[in-house]
């Protein structure tokens, strides 16, 4: 037996398991197989201060303790419903549990087999299961949850001896803001299936938990248009954009966050989808209530996006759960290249980077004084060149926008601070109280002092 096999075959003894984990908790290089997870052992046995010999089995929280978990995630749970019954009917014949965690590792929603209730009770995998990283060690709930990405933990990679029986694979489920608020999971208690059999069930895993998300963040704004767009390798992971009916994003999944270098604060504010893409309004013109199937160009480029537009939900519907469920249900894994229109040509406007730059400078340097000449020293253009891209691209012109973002960052003020008008019209960039109260007028149409009352 060649020394990789040995080191294998020891993995699958208690004693031998635990050794291992030292080991590597101590900088040992990991045996073939734990590589993924040695940082996971690591954390275990030096922040948690976890022993791997510990048998100790998991806890299961009452009904009373388990509420006090379950009702935050109440409306994720009721959403989730379909996507759990769907992966379970799937992974139900394997002998799998399905699991949905909150963002502690407490499993708040599951599917398992009733006669094995006993069974997943004893192992914790199970309704109330508690499988945080710091309190079980490696594992396939609460490593997701550290590490936010999709982890698979079969048997021996687990941290405790206890669990090397287990299969699981967790997949992160994260909210409207970009926050992981769950982990979906399908665990199984056989010690004879194969690495790659369990290895198929984490990428049904990690399917089902990007369909829940994307069900969830329809129902979020089903008022307002959804904008799908797919990635440009064809993965499973695209961008989600709730569109107000000024064109303006107010939503975005944490993929399209970190693709546009959107946060909470640009999104409060109004940020253009047209600064993102080529404008084309007529999307939003359509009377039907069917989805949209379009190429998306970006903005000062010839690259496009496939995409899905999504009307908003009328209200009539709301009466109807048979046509809610239509309207939410998931579609970023479904989008029909073969049915797009031919990309569209650029028309000009400022480069993704280019505004990126603009955006950011504005954000930090919005308390000073501005100049066209600045904003084109950034994007990299002549002034001239600069102010009619610039418009192409955020549909206003750079003044404009300027203002905007000063009277958007003055309402933010108003609403958190006791601050003196006078004061925050000098922090927002504005010469004085008076100029402030024009342009918020202008815009609101209510006066500094009328919008700050409104909102006590």
């Amino acid at each position: 037996m060649g020394l990789s096999e040995r080191s294998a075959s020891s993995l699958d003894t208690i004693e031998g398991h635990a050794e291992h984990v030292y080991s590597v908790a101590e900088g040992a290089t990991p045996p073939p197989g734990i590589q993924a997870v040695s940082s996971s052992w690591q954390r275990s046995a030096k922040s948690h201060g976890l022993d791997p010999l510990d048998s100790k089995a998991p806890r299961i929280l009452t009904s009373a303790e388990l509420k006090h978990f379950r009702e935050p995630l109440d409306k994720l749970i009721s959403s989730a419903q379909q996507e759990l019954d769907e992966l379970y009917k799937v992974v139900r014949e394997a002998g799998y549990a399905v699991l949905l965690c909150d963002s502690s590792g407490v499993a708040v929603a599951h599917r398992g087999e009733d006669a094995l209730a006993s069974q997943f009770q004893y192992w914790g995998t199970w309704l109330g299961g508690v499988w945080s990283e710091d309190v079980e060690g490696t594992n396939g709930i609460g490593t997701c949850i550290a590490e936010e990405r999709p982890v698979t933990v079969h048997r021996s990679q687990h941290f405790r001896s206890r669990h090397i029986g287990l299969s699981c694979s967790g997949a992160p489920v994260f909210g409207v803001d970009g926050r992981l608020i769950a982990v979906l999971d399908v665990s199984a208690i056989d010690p004879e299936l194969s690495e790659r059999a369990h290895a198929l069930t984490g990428a049904l895993t990690v399917r089902s938990a990007r369909a829940i998300e994307e069900r969830f963040f329809r129902e979020q704004f089903r008022r307002e248009w959804i904008v799908a767009v797919a990635p440009p390798d064809g993965g499973a992971s695209g961008m989600l954009l709730a569109i107000a009916g000024n064109q303006r994003i107010i939503g975005a999944n944490r993929v399209a966050r970190a693709s546009l270098m959107l946060d909470d604060r640009g999104l409060q504010a109004g940020t253009s989808l047209w600064s993102v893409f080529e404008r084309d309004v007529d999307l939003f013109r359509r009377q039907d209530r069917s989805d949209i199937s379009a190429r998306l160009l970006i903005a000062g480029s010839n690259d496009s996006r496939p995409a899905l537009v999504t009307p908003p939900e009328p209200m009539s519907a709301s009466n109807n759960p048979a046509n809610c469920n239509l309207h939410t249900r998931p579609r970023l894994g479904s989008i029909d290249i073969s049915k797009l229109p031919p990309a569209p040509q650029a028309q000009g406007g400022l480069s993704p980077g280019a505004m990126r730059r603009v955006r950011e400078y504005v954000e930090v340097h919005l308390d000073e004084s501005i100049d066209l000449s600045m904003l084109a020293r950034v994007a990299g253009l002549s002034v001239h060149h600069f102010a009619r891209q610039f418009k192409q691209s955020a549909g206003v012109t750079p003044h404009v926008y300027l203002t905007q973002k000063r009277v958007a960052r003055a309402q933010e003020m108003l609403v958190q601070t006791d601050l003196p008008l006078a004061e925050i019209a000098c922090v927002v960039g504005f010469f004085d109280q008076g100029h402030l109260a024009r342009h918020f007028r202008h815009m609101l149409g209510t006066t500094p002092r009328e919008f700050r009352w409104s909102q006590r």
